[in-house]
Parts: structure tokens; C-alpha cells; sequence
């Protein structure tokens, strides 16, 4: 749900050029992402009260908040809860909210137009590349945010709230920049009725994996089905495999665009897996060619036993799915010789909020994010949504949906080897050309080695390029 769009900065100053110039006629182009922004705490507008320990930004309580949400797989009922305890905080304002899923049409020419929103879920397929608003100093630094005071225990400061990973992920060139929200737990999925009713139990080893899908098979179901058309998903099962067999290492070579990080021994021996399931025949037929929404379909009309998502699936698929369904999370089997336990699984901080450097109202945004990242927002986010947060102990005392529930304990299981990935959000031109290699795997067109070999020049093509700000990861 989080992952950046594949849009050079050029690409994107083109766009947003293209975007003003429609919006207004043909006029003067004004330039505010081409010549940057500033995250300085004055950047943007708003504020002006006195500052306090309950409104440490200083936020008027007259001045309005325009806020845009992605629209997607967690909808927009959670904003519109949060809204309201916003509202309850400062009853003069007036909140403009938009769910929309189209982020970079409507939203460039705003950034352009340097008339952005005051606070943004930018995710999605056409999100704004986050690199490219990082480098273009459009973004707020969170530092304020995460040093403020909790709303929940005036002792402790917000960053003191949030699990660990929370604050690794807001990094962007040195500096927390983007609130990633949601504790998504990526995993293989399925239906407990249908697992229990056949005697199903998912598999911890490959052989047991094999042996399990050869039952499926034999049961009139496909073993397995995957978003095709975003070669992301199934490319999840491949890395957790990989990780899990070589350690956290293999993950954090490739984020930090390392030589031959992808030809890592693991790397191959998880693509010749996946080939291994297609060879068999254990994919569901015609999977390649359907988007998510086709084939979790498919897998909630009980045609496939598994499919690979986050935890975001079961709210995505509430509406279509059979009101005895079960969305349940499992892990993916150990590869022979695996480092990691089974029960590892990746997980990651996501849906971007940002607050835009040059937001009217910047001190509103500020307060809306630290509303967020109370318990009480928290705990109704999941409930909505059914997915966890960052939020420690938020999930306390809530009744969890399958889906929330089983996320939440491989979550726990898994502890602090549960690993996660940045690479395809630090390296933006990294993310769609590497969704295709997944697919092209999946497809089995290409073979492990020559998997292995498209990645790693993606990789050293994007470590080339002049415009790439490295990262590194210890």
C-alpha cells in the first residue's frame, strides 16, 4: 500500500509542471518543487498560539485543517474518527477532508502551486515519490513532532510511544521526515474454516510445504494465487524466504545498494523455490494476468488456499468476502538451512503521512499526527481498519478481527527478528522495475539467475546514478 510510484525527480517536476499549466490556462508556472521548499519549523503557516505542553505547536484554534487521505485498502472511516478528535480538541475549526486514491494528479499541481494540504496519507500506486519530496525539501521535519509531549502520559514524549521501528522508518536524507502509521505485518494468507474443514495445517519446512500443496492440488484448489499484475506480492514471499535462510543481512546489503547484495546464495534459492511451485503447477492458472482485487477474489471464493498481502487484506476484501471467512496470517516455510526461526516475518511502518513544509495550517498538521499517535486514535484505527499501528499497547482491551489478531501474534512471535525492507522507498526508480522482475519470476520467463542478475543492475544502475542520495543500514 505504501510502495512509491516509479517517478524520477525529473519525471516529477514535469508532471507537476504539466499539472499547473492545465490548472491554470496556460499561465506563469510557479516553481515550488523545482526550487525546493524549506523543513525549517516556520516553513509552513498556522500556529501562532501560545505554546504548551497540550498544544505544543502552538496551533490556533480558529484555523482550518485540510486533510487528504489515500483512499484504499484502509478506506477513510479512521481519518474521519481522528478528525473528530480534533475537532473535540479545537472546536472553532473547520477541517476540509478528502479521500481520494489519485494522490499525484491532484495533489502535484497543489505542491507546484506551493498551496499543498496540511497533512497528507500519500500512498497508493500513483503516490508522490517520497525521495523526490524528501530531496525538494517539501516535507516537514517530524523532529518536533516525536520530541512534543504524549497525550496519553504527560511524562513521556511521543517518541518514548512508539515501537522502535517507527522511527528507523521516518528517515529520509538523515532526517524523520514521514510518519509511517501502520504496523503492517506481510504474510502468506487463508481461510481458517477452510484449513480446519480439510485438516490443513500450514507448513513450517519446504518439504512439508510441497507435501501440503500436493494435497491442496488434490482437493480441487489452487495452492496458491498472487496479485500478478503487481509483482510486489508474490516477490514478498520470496524475500522472506530469502531473509529468513540467510539472515538479516541479505536485507540490509540490498537496501544499502551493496555489490552483488542480490546474488546472495538465499536470494537464488528462494527464486528457484517460487519456480518450483510454478513447475508444479501448484499457482493458480491465469493468476499473472489478474490486478489484487481479481485475485483476492478469487482466493475468498475458496479457489485458492493461499495468497501473499498485508495485513491490510482482510479490510480491502471485507466486502466481498463470505461472512464465515476467516482471513488468517501465516508464515512463509523454512528454506533447508534457514538462520531465522519460522515464525519471522517481515514487517514494516506504513501508509505515508507527511506534513508538507509549505502547509497553510503546518502547526494544525503537526497536532493532527500527535492526535494520531494517541492510544484512543490508535486503538480506533485498528478496530476500523483491522490492522495494528505503531502505537505500543494501543491494541489493549480491543477486540481483534482474524486478520488483526493473527498479524498481532506474528508480530509477537516473531519479535525482534522480524525483519523489514527499504530499499524500493529510498530508491524510487528502484520500485516498478523491480515489481516487473518479480512478476517476469513468477511467470517463470526468466530463470533464478537471470533474477538474480536484472536486480542486481537495477540496483547498481540506480547506485550510478548521480541523483541517488545513498542510504546505508547498520
Amino acid at each position: 500500500m505504501t510502495t512509491p510510484d516509479n517517478l524520477s525527480r525529473r519525471l516529477f517536476l514535469q508532471r507537476a509542471a504539466v499539472g499547473t499549466l492545465l490548472a491554470t490556462g496556460g499561465g506563469t508556472l510557479l516553481s515550488a518543487c523545482a526550487s525546493g521548499g524549506s523543513d525549517s519549523d516556520d516553513a509552513g503557516g498556522g500556529g501562532g498560539a501560545e505554546k504548551t505542553s497540550e498544544n505544543p505547536f502552538g496551533v490556533k484554534a480558529s484555523d482550518p485543517l485540510d486533510v487528504v487521505i489515500f483512499k484504499g485498502g484502509y478506506g477513510d472511516d479512521y481519518a474521519k474518527a481522528h478528525e473528530d478528535l480534533y475537532k473535540k480538541k479545537f472546536a472553532e475549526t473547520t477541517i476540509k477532508h478528502a479521500g481520494i486514491t489519485d494522490i499525484t494528479p491532484q495533489l502535484q499541481p497543489r505542491f507546484n502551486g506551493g498551496n499543498p494540504p496540511d497533512v497528507i496519507d500519500n500512498s497508493g500506486a500513483s503516490l508522490l515519490p517520497m525521495s523526490t519530496l524528501a530531496t525538494s525539501g517539501q516535507l516537514t521535519d517530524l523532529t518536533q513532532l516525536f520530541d512534543a509531549t504524549s497525550i496519553d502520559d504527560p511524562n513521556k514524549k511521543v517518541r518514548d510511544t512508539l515501537e522502535p521501528i517507527a522511527l528507523e522508518a521516518a528517515m529520509l536524507n538523515g532526517k524523520p521526515l514521514v510518519l509511517e502509521y501502520v504496523l503492517t505485518v506481510y504474510a502468506l494468507w487463508y481461510n481458517k474454516p477452510l484449513f480446519a474443514k480439510n485438516g490443513w495445517v500450514p507448513a513450517k519446512t519446504w518439504a512439508e510445504f510441497l507435501t501440503l500443496c500436493e494435497e491442496i492440488k488434490k482437493a480441487g484448489i489452487a495452492p496458491l494465487a498472487h496479485q500478478g499484475k503487481h509483482g510486489n506480492y508474490i516477490g514478498g514471499v520470496v524475500m522472506d524466504m530469502a531473509v529468513k535462510h540467510g539472515g538479516h543481512e541479505v536485507i540490509k546489503a540490498i537496501d544499502s545498494l551493496e555489490p552483488n547484495a542480490w546474488k546472495h546464495e538465499s536470494i537464488k534459492m528462494a527464486a528457484e523455490a517460487l519456480l518450483e511451485l510454478k513447475g508444479k503447477g501448484y499457482i493458480m492458472q491465469g493468476t499473472e494476468g489478474l490486478d489484487h482485487i481479481q485475485s483476492q477474489t478469487a482466493w475468498n471464493q475458496g479457489k485458492a488456499a493461499f495468497i501473499p498481502s498485508g495485513s491490510w487484506l482482510e479490510n480491502e476484501q471485507k466486502t466481498v468476502a463470505p461472512k464465515d471467512f476467516e482471513t488468517t496470517a501465516t508464515y512463509t516455510p523454512l528454506l533447508d538451512g534457514s538462520k531465522l526461526p519460522v515464525d519471522v516475518t517481515r514487517i514494516a511502518a506504513g501508509e505515508n503521512f507527511i506534513v508538507p513544509s509549505k502547509a497553510k495550517n503546518q502547526a494544525g498538521g503537526l497536532e493532527y499526527l500527535r492526535i494520531m499517535l494517541s492510544k484512543e486514535a490508535a486503538g480506533k484505527f485498528t478496530e476500523l481498519t483491522g490492522s495494528p499501528t505503531i502505537v505500543k499497547g494501543a491494541t489493549e482491551g480491543i477486540k481483534l478481527s482474524p486478520g488483526a489478531a493473527s498479524s498481532d501474534a506474528l508480530i509477537k512471535s516473531g519479535g525482534t527478528n522480524n525483519w523489514t525492507q527499504y530499499f524500493a522507498g529510498w530508491y524510487s526508480t528502484m520500485d516498478k522495475p523491480s515489481r516487473s522482475i518479480y512478476a517476469e519470476l513468477a511467470a517463470a520467463r526468466i530463470t533464478a539467475d537471470e533474477f538474480c542478475n536484472r536486480m542486481q543492475k537495477l540496483a547498481d544502475d540506480t547506485a550510478k546514478d548521480p541523483g541517488t542520495k545513498k542510504q546505508t543500514r547498520t
